[in-house]
């Protein structure tokens, strides 16, 4: 005669065998589904920046981007109620790549800047002063880290010219808040299909995380961009002091590779649970062999103006963190991007995260 616990690990055995033989979607509350994703905590971040900050109204003049970034992949494998192409994602990640990572993720992401001379009143082509420009688009990046490193590989796929609605929505904003319109649109730069790959790695080279004094880290990041749209070799690095640094790599304007909500280590669930504030430094130097808001279309006749090859940027700001969110801001001050530009740019960006 079987004991009372010999039975029920009999009877416990019998339905694990049972479950075995079920179809995968038997063993979830529903068929395999992307809606099984809310399990996994993501981050939300919206970007907005202008050079309204600063007082001025040209230049880079406007910069929006909504992205989404994924709980850690490794996550998804062994979950039979997400889809068969979610649990591959990982596996994807490691053939664009590969190397001995701990983790990672995917950001997909949504964007558009826009580009205007400083003279909004004239209606003609201002041959010395930069092109109006729009720039539309989508983009698609994978993150993977250790402890200290993430390498991030992006893809954007967008449009440059009026498709990318630039005029519509700068004169909607300029409308609602009773600012004169730019009046020269019509001399922006063509309709192209714009293609960006870009591939960067950030390296904390400096951690102080004493649980009695003050925080500080430091971060290099070093790159490259190809494509009809931007390419240049980047690099540049971070420092950051507060009383609570989040486990991420940075804080930077909207570019490629700039969604530095890192995935966790393993075995970590989320990623804004802490709380504090601290302040930052940042620099980041371009060597820029194509920029075509500046060169012109590339495969017919536009305005341009003759570009600078070496371009700096250095930002300071202020992070404050709570547990589910973050709200960052900076100020950047941007070097001449072009031989003819009077003065180096400042803009303002700021950036909420959100983690559902």
């Amino acid at each position: 005669m079987l004991s009372a616990g010999a039975f029920a690990e009999e009877a416990i055995g019998d339905l694990k065998a049972e479950l075995s033989k079920q179809p995968i979607e038997d063993t979830c509350a529903a068929k395999p589904g992307i809606r099984e994703l809310k399990n996994y905590p993501e981050v939300f971040n919206l970007y907005y920046e202008n050079d309204l900050f600063a007082g001025t109204d040209n230049n880079y003049t406007n910069g929006i981007k909504l992205s989404w970034v994924s709980a850690n992949l490794a996550d998804y494998i062994n979950d039979p109620c997400l889809p068969k192409w979610v649990r591959q994602l990982n596996r994807f990640s490691q053939a664009l790549q590969p190397g001995a990572f701990d983790s990672r993720n995917m950001v997909i992401s949504f964007g558009q800047s826009m580009y205007t001379p400083t003279d909004k009143y004239r209606t003609d082509l201002i041959k010395d002063d930069r092109p109006y420009a729009g720039w539309l688009y989508m983009g698609f990046a994978y993150n993977a880290r250790t402890a200290n490193v993430m390498d991030t590989v992006e893809i954007d796929v967008g449009v440059v010219g009026p498709a990318s609605l630039a005029r519509q929505t700068q004169n909607t904003i300029h409308d609602w808040r009773g600012i004169d319109r730019f009046n020269g649109w019509d001399n922006q730069l063509n309709d192209e299909l714009g293609i960006q790959f870009v591939k960067e790695r950030k390296n904390k080279v400096l951690v102080i995380n004493k649980a009695d004094g003050p925080k500080f880290d430091a971060i290099t990041h070093y790159g490259f961009s190809l494509g009809n749209v931007k390419t240049y070799l980047n690099a540049g690095f971070e420092m950051r002091l507060g009383t609570f640094l989040p486990d991420d790599f940075g804080t930077s304007p909207i570019r490629p590779a700039s969604d530095s909500n890192a995935p966790l280590p393993i075995n970590a669930t989320r990623r804004l649970s802490g709380g504090g504030i601290h302040t930052f430094v940042a620099v980041d130097a371009r060597a820029v062999a194509h920029n075509i808001f500046l060169d012109g279309n590339t495969f017919s006749d536009s305005h341009s103006v003759a570009k600078e090859y070496f371009v700096g940027d250095v930002s300071a700001g202020i992070a404050y963190q709570w547990a589910g969110g973050k709200i960052t801001y900076a100020q950047v001050l941007r070097s001449k991007e072009f031989r003819q530009q009077k003065d180096a740019q400042s803009f303002g960006s700021i950036t909420i995260s959100l983690e559902y």
